[in-house]
């Protein structure tokens, strides 16, 4: 600094406190990064649980991300998605460490914490920022609920079928009887999207994915469209109602006639990719190999002429 005064590093920790290896992991973690030098924070409804001498204990809703420099999640991508909405008003990024199932939002795996925090103290990580949509519904012209979504937004049926026409830059593009409609991220096109039959998009392609669940239909693709359209669904009046959740964790009710309108946020969530070398990071092709199993016995590479 220019006045010649050290500012010190600030991480916030957090996890999932209904995990014991969760909560044991947060524990090393904070230990191991006070122990490099930086300054810890952990939010105060985890503290008890967590419980960690020279933590810094913040309220979630008072500044807890004041001057941070990054927040270390850890847990499956719940806890991720849960971070991520405290991360990204404040523009700090996420670094997540799986202890779920999949994890695709995580960057590390738990039997790899001592290498994660190393890296972590020596600041070896860059930072990438991930595409979010603002989701808007909207009933008889008026808003009754205007959120945001990471992975994707989806219109859900809660008994009957629902009956949806879907719209794209404001023309309507084919009525489905389904059992939902998911608008989804590149980041999110290995969630829920991909269980509807949606396909796989890196996160470097930006668009936005439209994809019909379960539609009784016969135009039905799961369909790639620019990152500056506008998508929408329309519940047909007199029609069944439906529930729109976002990251599956943001939940509002659709009524017949109303319409859910989703376009790019200005505001993306950030995450922190750790270096594996000086400056290189393990590609995506290696996360969707190892994360799905994917079999790749026999593979030669390029062979090089002799």
């Amino acid at each position: 600094m220019g006045d010649g005064v050290n500012v010190k590093r600030t991480v916030l920790v957090t996890a999932h406190t209904g995990r014991e290896a969760a909560v044991t992991s947060a524990r090393l973690v904070m230990h191991r990064l006070i122990e490099a030098g930086l300054n810890v924070r952990v939010l105060d409804d985890e503290a008890e649980e967590i419980g960690c001498a020279g933590a810094e204990v913040v309220p979630e809703s008072g500044g807890a991300l004041d001057e941070a420099e990054l927040i270390i999640v850890l847990g499956g991508d719940g806890t991720l998605l849960r971070a991520a909405e405290l991360a990204r008003p404040a523009r700090v990024p996420l670094l997540g460490v799986n202890l779920g199932h999949v994890g695709f939002l995580a960057e590390a795996e738990v039997e790899d914490l001592a290498s994660v925090v190393d890296r972590v103290a020596e600041a070896r990580y860059e930072v990438e920022e991930r595409m979010t949509v603002e989701v808007t519904v909207r009933a008889n012209g008026e808003v009754i609920a205007d959120t945001w979504a990471l992975n994707e937004a989806s219109i859900e049926k809660v008994d009957r079928m629902l009956e949806v026409v879907a719209e794209v830059d404001g023309r309507p593009l084919s009525r489905w009887g389904c059992d939902g409609v998911i608008f989804a991220t590149p980041t999110g096109s290995t969630a829920y999207a991909f269980s509807a039959g949606g396909p796989v998009v890196w996160p470097e392609v930006e668009a936005l994915l439209l994809v019909p669940n379960s539609a009784h239909a016969l135009f039905a693709r799961p369909m790639a469209v620019s990152p500056r359209s506008t998508l929408a669904a329309e519940l047909v009046p007199g029609t069944s109602a439906g529930v729109l959740w976002c990251d599956g964790r943001r939940r509002f009710d659709v009524p017949p006639g109303a319409r859910v309108e989703v376009r790019r946020s200005d505001v993306p969530v950030r995450l922190a990719r750790l270096l594996s070398g000086e400056t290189s990071r393990a590609p995506f092709t290696d996360r969707l190999v190892a994360k799905f199993g994917l079999p790749v016995e026999g593979w030669r590479g390029r062979v090089r002429a002799t």
